[in-house]
């Protein structure tokens, strides 16, 4: 008998159909991942450290997979399998493109394969944004944003801190591409934003904002003097590898999670094998979710996100659920064979 009869059927669901769920409430999305970072904290999530494929010929590139699992009332399982191909841009091709498949957490029977690259892009936001409203302290009354790096994490992360109704009375870009900072611009622009400025220096912007989102594609630190950020801004250090040590151990640090932000030659790794402690490190987003930590706003504060498989599940599941219920999905029955 097969030991699979009678089980879901398969769906399939495309970037597409898991796009028109996520945008359609991105204030839903955010309340998610808050849902996500305190099941992980509260020890309610199973979140192995990500595996990361490399290729010695091409020493940019990775793929990485994020397995990750939920116990208790709702049990579910799943894996986001995604790559990042830097030199794709040079060749009209994203740079991150993913699935994730999505397992029953009490069969393990695999029940959805969702491309991911843009759950994984929303959850990136989400979590960016989540964080910037809860760490703001006196910042939330400031609205000069400031991107370094214009690519589509970027664009997604202005779009949650939207949402999530942080002011912006001025937009400040940096990119190593001229043309995509000037696509950036006209984009927000088109949006109802306010102007944008350009900087051809990452240096010049840092001063002039209260907000600093790095979203970059950096192998290693590019900006070293602290002094950049003297006025004590809110930095949101999404891509993780473009501060040096000197300036983390200059600044208030909250991570998402102390062992998977601390390896990969992120940063935060380097800080730690510079100072051979982790004692810089001041608090998870749990902490500061819970009310245990209150980031000061006398001090620079940075965030730096490694980024959660249990983030990426708990949207799946989302938009697992949502789009079947729109019929977006695309149901495959008889996919499992099964094993005796």
């Amino acid at each position: 008998m097969n030991a699979l009869t009678g089980a879901a059927s398969f769906a399939v669901i495309s970037g597409a159909a898991a796009r028109s769920v996520l945008e359609a409430d991105r204030t839903r999305v955010i309340e998610l991942v808050d849902t996500a970072y305190r099941l992980h904290g509260d020890g309610h999530a199973i979140n192995p450290p990500s595996y990361f494929l490399r290729f010695p010929d091409m020493p940019n590139a990775r793929i990485i997979a994020l397995p990750a699992a939920l116990r208790g009332d709702e049990p579910a399982a799943g894996l986001k399998w995604i790559s990042s191909f830097p030199d794709n841009l040079g060749k009209g091709l994203p740079r991150a493109s993913a699935v994730l498949v999505l397992n029953d957490g009490e069969t393990g029977v695999p029940t959805a394969c969702l491309e991911s690259s843009v759950i994984s892009a929303s959850r990136t936001a989400a979590s960016a944004a989540l964080a910037a409203v809860k760490l703001a302290g006196s910042r939330a009354e400031r609205g000069r944003v400031g991107y370094v790096g214009t690519g589509p994490i970027a664009r997604h992360i202005h779009s949650y801190l939207l949402a999530a109704g942080w002011p912006v009375d001025e937009i400040h870009v940096h990119d190593l591409n001229a043309a995509r900072a000037a696509d950036f611009g006209e984009w927000a622009a088109a949006s109802g934003g306010p102007a944008v400025t350009v900087h051809e220096r990452s240096e010049d912007l840092i001063p002039s904002c209260d907000v600093v989102v790095f979203a970059t594609t950096a192998a290693k630190p590019h900006v070293t003097d602290p002094g950049l950020f003297a006025h004590h801004p809110l930095v949101l250090h999404v891509s993780l590898r473009d501060l040096s040590p000197e300036v983390l151990l200059d600044a208030v640090n909250v991570v998402d999670d102390v062992d998977h932000c601390l390896r990969a030659e992120t940063s935060p790794h380097l800080t730690e094998q510079r100072t051979g402690s982790r004692d810089f490190v001041n608090a998870t987003l749990h902490d500061v979710l819970t009310g245990a930590f209150t980031a000061p706003s006398d001090r620079t504060v940075v965030f730096s996100p490694f980024g959660l498989g249990v983030l990426d599940l708990v949207l799946a599941r989302f938009v697992h659920a949502e789009s079947l219920a729109k019929g977006s999905a695309v149901l495959i029955e008889n996919f499992h064979e099964g094993i005796e």
